[in-house]
């Protein structure tokens, strides 16, 4: 099997795997997601998958 590259989301997930329980990683990536939408329709601005890297 190949590894695929992560993306920062994919490591923040990853790192959150090994630290907590599935069910709380589910509901703090639903929080992050909420969060990104929020600040988006707040801005009125596009969606940046780079941003997220800085953070």
């Amino acid at each position: 099997m190949v590894a695929a590259k992560l993306n920062p989301l994919g490591t923040w997930l990853q790192a959150m795997l090994t630290r907590a329980h599935p069910n709380v990683v589910v509901v703090a990536l639903a929080a992050k997601r909420a969060r990104i939408a929020w600040a988006m329709l707040h801005t009125q601005k596009d969606y940046d998958r780079h941003a997220l890297a800085a953070a």
